[in-house]
C-alpha cells in the first residue's frame, strides 16, 4: 500500500474511534501517533514536535492560570457580587447569563459553569423559577462566551496553533470576536426569550448532592456583618448559609429572628454546603476559632502542606459521646474541625455537639496529620482545592490579565506571557506545584500534540491533496458560501460525538485544502470550522453541559430540543458575518 492509502485508512479508523469513544480520545491519539511512526510516515522529530509547541505550552499554562483564579475565589466573587446586587430576580438571571458569557471569554467554559452553578440555582429559587429553566442556559452561555477570544476555549487555541504548519497566520487574540460577539449576543437573546418556552419545568436536586455541614464562625473586627440584622446580611439568599444559633458572651440565642443585629465577636452556628462555608470565611469577615487556635499552636505551615479533608467517624472511635473539646481533638490529632455533617438535622452549635457514629467532619491539618488520623476516622475525600483565599485575588488577576494583555498586544508571544505568569504564580505561592500539575487536562494536551503531528503527516504524504481534491470536485458546484455552509454543518455533526478539539483538527486540513484547490482564501473556512467546533449544543456530551445534566434533571431530548435552535442561530449568524469580515477572495 502507498503511504497515502495507509494514512487515509488510519484517518478513518481514528475518526471512528473518536466518534464512538471506544477508547479515550488521548489513547486513540497516541495510537495514531504510534502508527504514523511504525509505518514510517513521520520521523520521530516531526512526531514529537507537537509536545513542545507554543500551542501545547499555552494550553497547559492557561489551565494552571485558571486554577489560580479559582483558588483565589475570583470567579466565585464575581458571581456572588452580582447576586447580592439583585433587585429584579428575573432580570438578574439574564444579567448573570451575560456575565457568564463574559467571564467564559477568558477562562475555561467548564470552570465557569461549575463556579456559577450554585449561584444560578440560588437565583432561580429567588425568582420562583424551576432550576431546569436556568441551568442549561448557564452551560450554553459559557459555550457562547468561549467563541469571542483566542483563549475563550481550547478549541480556538488548537486551531490557531495548527495554522502556521499550513502556511496561514495564527488567529488574532480578538479576531474571532467579529463573529463570536454577535453570535453570543443573539444567542443570549434566544436563551432569554425562546429557550424558557422549550425547557422543562423541573426542580433541581443540587442540594441533594451537596452535604450540609454545621460550622461555628466568629464575626471578625471590620466584618461587613457588624451592625447588620440577619435579614440585611442575606446570608441565606446570597451565601446559601442558614444561621442556627448565635453565641454572644456566655449566652446563646437559638433560632435568632430576622431582626437580630450582629456584633463583633458573635459566633454564628451556620448550616450550608462545604463550598458556601469555605467561601463565607473569605468573603464575610468571619473565621473558625478552631482553625485559628491550630495556626497559633502549629505556627505557619509550609505552603501547600495544609490539607482539607472529609472524614467519617467509625464505630470504636474515642470521640463517640464527647464534644470535640472534651475529646481534645486538636491536641490528639493536630488538626482542626471546621464543620460537621449529620444526617439528622440539628439546631445545636458545633461546639456542643456530641460526636456520633456516621458523623462527617471537615478536617484541616498538615498532609502528615490528615493521613494519620487512625482507623476510626476514615478519610472520604480531599477537598483542599475547594478552599479559596480572596486575599490573593488581586495578584491572581494581575498575573492572568497581565499575561492576556501582553499576548493580545503582541508585546511578547502569548505562550511566553502565559508561562511567565505561571512561573510567577508558583514563585509567589499562589498555587503549589502539585496543584499546578493536577490542574492541567493532560488528555487534551496529548490529543492536541498528537493531532498536530497527524496534520504534518497529512500534508507530507500527499493525503491532503488526494482527499481535498475529491471533496473539491464534489462541492465545487456549491460555490464558496455553500462550501462554508457544508463544512460548518459537517463540523457541527462531528463535534457532537467527538471532542471539540478533535473535530476541529480533523476538519481543518480538509477545509484549507479544499479552499486552496478551488481558489478561495482559506481564512473564512478556518473561522467557520472554529465556530462550528464549539457548537456542542445538541447533545449533553460537552463537559459544561454534563455539569448541569444531572442537577437540572434534564433528558437527552431536552438538549436536542433547545440546542438545535441555538445551533441554527449560530449557523445563520456565522453565514451572514464570516463572508463580510473574511472575504472568500483575497
Amino acid at each position: 500500500m502507498t503511504p497515502v492509502t495507509i494514512l487515509l485508512i488510519l484517518f478513518v479508523l481514528a475518526l471512528v474511534l473518536f466518534a464512538t469513544e471506544w477508547l479515550p480520545v488521548d489513547v486513540t491519539a497516541l495510537l495514531l501517533l504510534g502508527a504514523l511512526l511504525l509505518f514510517g510516515l513521520l520521523k520521530p522529530k516531526e512526531a514529537f514536535a507537537g509536545f513542545g509547541s507554543d500551542t501545547v505550552l499555552t494550553l497547559a499554562s492557561l489551565f494552571v492560570l485558571t486554577r489560580v483564579l479559582l483558588r483565589a475565589g475570583v470567579i466565585e466573587w464575581i458571581g456572588s457580587t452580582l447576586a447580592r446586587r439583585a433587585r429584579n430576580a428575573t432580570a438578574m438571571l439574564r444579567g448573570m447569563l451575560g456575565a457568564v458569557a463574559g467571564v467564559s471569554a477568558f477562562t475555561s467554559n467548564t470552570a465557569t459553569t461549575a463556579v456559577f452553578l450554585p449561584v444560578m440555582a440560588g437565583l432561580s429559587r429567588k425568582a420562583g423559577l424551576p432550576a431546569s429553566r436556568v441551568l442549561m442556559p448557564l452551560a450554553f452561555s459559557s459555550i457562547l462566551g468561549g467563541t469571542m477570544t483566542l483563549v475563550g476555549t481550547t478549541t480556538n487555541l488548537v486551531v490557531s496553533g495548527a495554522l502556521p504548519a499550513t502556511g496561514l497566520k495564527p488567529l488574532g487574540f480578538f479576531e474571532l470576536a467579529w463573529v463570536g460577539l454577535p453570535t453570543a449576543l443573539i444567542g443570549l437573546l434566544y436563551l432569554f426569550f425562546i429557550a424558557p418556552r422549550l425547557l422543562p419545568a423541573r426542580d433541581a436536586h443540587l442540594e441533594e448532592t451537596l452535604r450540609a455541614y454545621l460550622a461555628d464562625l466568629t464575626v471578625a473586627p471590620g466584618s461587613p456583618l457588624v451592625g447588620q440584622t440577619l435579614r440585611e446580611t442575606n446570608l441565606g439568599r446570597d451565601h446559601g448559609l442558614t444561621v442556627i444559633a448565635v453565641r454572644r458572651g456566655d449566652g446563646t440565642t437559638y433560632g435568632p429572628p430576622a431582626d437580630f443585629r450582629l456584633q463583633e465577636g458573635d459566633t454564628l452556628a451556620v448550616e450550608g454546603p462545604t463550598e458556601r462555608i469555605l467561601a463565607g470565611t473569605g468573603q464575610l469577615g468571619v473565621f473558625s476559632r478552631s482553625e485559628q487556635k491550630l495556626q497559633e499552636e502549629e505556627g505557619t505551615a509550609r505552603p501547600g502542606d495544609v490539607r482539607l479533608v472529609e472524614v467519617v467517624v467509625m464505630p470504636g472511635s474515642e470521640l463517640l459521646g464527647h464534644t470535640l473539646k472534651e475529646a481534645r481533638f486538636r491536641e490528639r490529632y493536630g488538626c482542626s474541625v471546621l464543620a460537621l455533617h449529620r444526617r439528622s438535622r440539628t439546631l445545636e452549635r458545633l461546639a456542643r455537639l456530641r460526636i456520633q457514629v456516621g458523623d462527617v467532619l471537615l478536617v484541616q491539618g498538615s498532609t502528615e496529620r490528615t493521613q494519620n488520623l487512625g482507623e476510626h476516622l476514615a478519610v472520604l475525600g480531599d477537598l483542599t482545592e475547594r478552599r479559596t483565599d480572596l486575599k490573593k485575588a488581586p495578584l491572581a488577576l494581575l498575573f492572568f490579565l497581565g499575561a492576556l494583555a501582553l499576548g493580545a498586544l503582541g508585546v511578547v508571544p502569548l505562550a511566553v506571557a502565559a508561562v511567565v505568569a505561571v512561573a510567577l504564580s508558583l514563585a509567589t505561592r499562589m498555587i503549589t506545584p502539585e496543584e499546578a500539575y493536577g490542574s492541567i487536562e493532560w488528555p487534551v494536551i496529548v490529543l492536541v500534540a498528537c493531532m498536530l503531528a497527524f496534520g504534518t503527516a497529512f500534508e507530507d504524504t500527499g493525503a491532503a491533496r488526494v482527499l481535498t481534491g475529491s471533496i473539491s470536485h464534489l462541492l465545487a458546484p456549491l460555490g464558496p458560501l455553500g462550501l462554508l455552509a457544508a463544512l460548518f454543518v459537517v463540523t457541527v455533526a462531528l463535534t457532537q460525538p467527538m471532542s471539540n478539539q478533535a473535530a476541529a483538527l480533523v476538519m481543518l486540513p480538509l477545509a484549507i485544502g479544499t479552499a486552496k484547490t478551488l481558489g478561495y482564501d482559506p481564512r473564512p473556512f478556518v473561522i467557520g470550522i472554529t465556530m462550528a467546533a464549539s457548537n456542542s449544543f445538541i447533545t449533553p456530551l460537552e463537559p459544561s453541559c454534563m455539569l448541569v445534566y444531572g442537577p437540572g434533571r434534564y433528558s437527552f431530548l431536552d438538549f436536542v430540543k433547545v440546542g438545535t435552535g441555538l445551533t441554527v442561530v449560530t449557523f445563520l449568524v456565522s453565514m451572514l458575518i464570516i463572508p463580510v469580515i473574511w472575504p472568500f477572495h483575497s
